[in-house]
């Protein structure tokens, strides 16, 4: 863990953005095709790179059409927009074009979960875990801070590959240091340890865990935190070695429950004949539409950090 007084906070799309330009200076090779002008990573690799760089508009599905013509004839293609855009709007591209032929193709949605949220549900990105898992041969990764956004990248680069990164649109604290790195064979960093109770989240929601871990350590609680920032493919035998230290599990997510983040965890559970107590936190089916920032969303659909202090509460009790 860091002392954030001494980090600068950094965009992740800046620091993936900037990760594939440097590769691609030397790489000619590699192509990254926008849907978007709003990055001021974005202007340097146009400016510089005009001949790797295309700006395909509002135009998503024309956008991986495009790019699976390119990764056939040999390209490297790195695909950037808006989260909800990159994967609802052209899923059945996705699904016929890059998933069908395995093509090595990395799509970077960026604002994912209730990133966006004063733009309420047309661009609230709270299903496309339960979406994009679903697609054959993805790899999808959630990091939760600038080095885990820059190591995934880096990993990107070197690793081509059908995957989907899900970026957070606003900066976030930083958790790692270069030790992540160690993390890339398993997809999953352990926090820390407890003793009853762990938690497993990814993304932005891991710091409202981190929060609620310091409050409940307080109160003399020791929970484990698991950050399973590879939501897919997930590494069944090295988690469920890792929850079998434990009695009862908390998956929390900005996801819709039906299908998503905890369902994929369920799912490893159960391939392991792993039995524990779980409880899930997320958006239940039937949930209010409303407009606000984050936080009140959190609080709002019950994610917030006093939610998950009480499900560890109430589990503990139990």
């Amino acid at each position: 863990m860091l002392d954030n007084d001494s980090v600068k906070k950094t965009l992740m799309r800046d620091i993936v953005i900037n990760q594939i330009y440097n590769a691609a200076t030397a790489d000619r090779n590699i192509v990254f095709i926008s849907a978007d002008f709003g990055a001021q990573a974005l202007d340097k690799y146009r400016n510089e790179l005009p001949d790797q760089f295309i700006h395909a508009g509002i135009s998503e599905q024309n956008m991986v059409d495009l790019s699976s013509g390119l990764a056939i004839s040999g390209k490297q293609v790195f695909l950037y927009a808006m989260a909800p855009f990159i994967t609802a709007r052209c899923y059945e591209q996705i699904k016929c074009s890059l998933s069908a032929m395995s093509l090595p193709v990395t799509l970077i949605g960026v604002g994912v979960g209730l990133g966006y949220d004063h733009s309420t549900l047309t661009h609230f990105t709270i299903e496309d875990i339960a979406c994009m898992r679903a697609l054959n041969g993805i790899e999808i990764l959630s990091p939760s801070d600038q080095k885990s956004a820059e190591v995934i990248a880096k990993n990107a680069v070197a690793n081509p590959a059908f995957r989907y990164l899900r970026l957070e649109r606003n900066a976030q604290d930083q958790i790692y240091n270069d030790e992540f790195i160690q993390s890339l064979d398993t997809g999953f960093c352990e926090i820390s340890k407890g003793d009853r109770v762990v938690i497993v989240s990814y993304g932005a929601l891991l710091h409202k865990v981190i929060a609620a871990r310091h409050k409940l350590k307080k109160e003399g609680l020791e929970v484990g935190i698991i950050d399973l920032y590879r939501v897919k493919k997930i590494n069944i035998h090295k988690i469920s070695e890792y929850l079998s230290q434990y009695k009862s599990l908390i998956t929390v997510e900005e996801q819709l429950l039906d299908g998503g983040f905890g369902g994929a965890i369920l799912e490893a559970l159960a391939d392991s004949q792993l039995q524990m107590k779980v409880k899930r936190l997320g958006l239940s089916d039937g949930f209010a539409v409303v407009n606000g920032d984050r936080d009140h969303l959190h609080k709002l659909y019950g994610l917030d950090t006093g939610d998950i202090v009480s499900a560890v509460m109430e589990l503990e009790d139990n």
